[in-house]
């Protein structure tokens, strides 16, 4: 039994009152679809009787057009399988493409002055990779990712109701993951929140954006790390933020730097558990100190967690949230970095107070996240499988942190590789004067990825540097990187 009823072609018009006949109209109607890319060489059109009945004419209509472009060249009839668009048409197909006039100017007099904002001040920002290779930063240890058990839950849920799975999922997330999230984060990183504070997005950046619309007017002055993670402040920029770069040293974000900058913050965005990207973790004073700042200029803080469920050094500060007494703190988790990032889902900790604003709002603004992902990630963490897997990757982390560390020992007096104490990426600083995007673009001519630390930073830094991701490779591939690193002529000179 034929599955497939071919292409859709209901584009087609008959206008039957028009002096052409319609076995014409038909015969130019699928020219035109067949040349201009409606459908794609080797593609199946459907079955004469069917055409005829989404188009509105007789069978004998169809043949005769469907006949004429057969011998034209243009479809191919297949014995017991049907018509399909010619092959030939893949290199012959005019380009539909239209193009400007050279003198015309682009069409930006609609956009609003937010956008206009954004457009002059987004940080460029390359496509997150799907591939792992070192040194990637954003890609964890797919290798290792549990996919026996990720199936098993996945067809348990696709088996359930079809209302369960395939309606509009609940605009704030669904239940049962809210209760596993708010266990989770009360068990492991001593956060103490009820499920009706967790609302599930579609990834962390969906969450930064959210937050810039409820809580950003143009021009409110944020706090931001700098250098600091390049998609959360595109998204604040986005909301008509005013970015205040704030100097970040050995113990995290400076909160003296930034009140001589801006005392009158409305926000402040930091990244405690691993700095992105200088993988340093903030100290306890300073973390009090950023509270304390908050309290005075009644702003809140955006806690982005993104890794922080991989810390492998002697003692794990707690987060930031877990010390917010006056409920400042607004935190942001992901399950990119901690499951496989093309499950787009994060979730939102609201401090108590906002809890009823973000709800009506997602239900307002939003769709909700897919049900079913939702379910596979909740049953996930209810069985246990979510922290053998964190216990898993932390040690796995740790052995692919120790191997780029030592591989890249001898190379000090090139790139001084520093050692971090969670996540999945450390820095590595350069000597004055180096040349960062010169060894980024040389190193990817060989097959290794690196990032300048320049790429993250609003405004100038003292140091050159590059940003080296660890998680998504194995020991071995760290060390072969390592090793083309070793060779790369750009490296060449000596710290100062």
């Amino acid at each position: 039994m034929k599955t497939n009823a071919g292409a859709l072609l209901s584009s087609i018009r008959i206008d039957r009152d028009a002096r052409r006949k319609i076995s014409v109209q038909l015969y130019m109607g699928l020219k035109e679809i067949l040349l201009t890319g409606g459908v794609n060489p080797g593609e199946r059109l459907p079955a004469t009787r069917t055409l005829a009945k989404e188009i509105g004419v007789s069978r004998t209509t169809v043949i005769d057009a469907v006949e004429r472009l057969t011998a034209e060249g243009l479809l191919e009839a297949r014995v017991g399988a049907g018509t399909f668009v010619s092959e030939a048409l893949a290199g012959q197909r005019a380009a539909a493409a239209v193009t400007r006039p050279a003198d015309s100017k682009p069409a930006d007099h609609h956009l609003s002055r937010a956008a206009r904002h954004a457009q002059r001040d987004l940080a460029p920002r390359s496509w997150l990779p799907h591939k792992s290779q070192a040194f990637i930063t954003a890609l964890p240890a797919l290798d290792l990712f549990p996919m026996a058990h990720w199936a098993r839950l996945s067809a348990r849920h696709w088996r359930a109701g079809r209302e369960d799975v395939m309606g509009y999922g609940h605009p704030s997330g669904y239940q049962p993951l809210r209760e596993a999230i708010a266990t989770h984060l009360n068990a492991a990183r001593g956060i103490k929140c009820d499920p009706q504070q967790i609302f599930i997005v579609s990834g962390a950046q969906q969450a930064f954006s959210l937050i810039a619309t409820l809580l950003l007017n143009p021009g409110d002055h944020v706090w931001f790390e700098n250098p600091g993670a390049i998609g959360a402040r595109n998204a604040f920029v986005a909301g008509g933020a005013h970015i205040v770069p704030v100097e970040v040293d050995g113990e995290g974000l400076s909160v003296s730097d930034g009140l001589r900058k801006a005392p009158h913050f409305r926000l402040a965005f930091v990244t405690p558990s691993h700095q992105q990207p200088l993988g340093m973790v903030m100290s306890l004073s300073r973390r009090l100190a950023l509270l304390g700042a908050a309290e005075d200029a009644d702003a809140l803080i955006v806690e982005d967690d993104y890794d922080g469920e991989f810390y492998y050094g002697d003692q794990p500060q707690p987060p930031l949230k877990s010390i917010d007494t006056q409920e400042r703190v607004i935190y942001v988790g992901t399950f990119s970095k901690s499951l496989f990032p093309s499950l787009r889902l994060g979730f939102v900790l609201a401090p108590r107070g906002l809890e009823d604003t973000f709800a009506e709002i997602s239900a307002a603004w939003l769709s909700g996240v897919p049900t079913a992902p939702q379910a596979i990630v909740a049953d996930f963490m209810n069985e246990g499988l979510f922290s053998t897997h964190i216990r898993l990757m932390r040690q796995a982390y740790k052995a692919r942190h120790d191997a780029l560390i030592e591989a890249a020992a001898d190379l000090t007096d090139r790139i001084d590789v520093r050692p971090t104490a969670s996540g999945f990426h450390t820095v590595g600083f350069l000597p004055d004067g180096a040349d960062e995007e010169a060894i980024v673009t040389a190193a990817r001519q060989r097959g290794i990825v690196l990032a300048a630390l320049s790429s993250y930073s609003a405004a100038p830094i003292d140091r050159k540097g590059l940003v080296l991701g660890f998680g998504g490779v194995t020991p071995d591939e760290i060390r072969r990187g390592v090793d083309k690193l070793r060779h790369l002529p750009e490296l060449a000179g000596k710290l100062v």
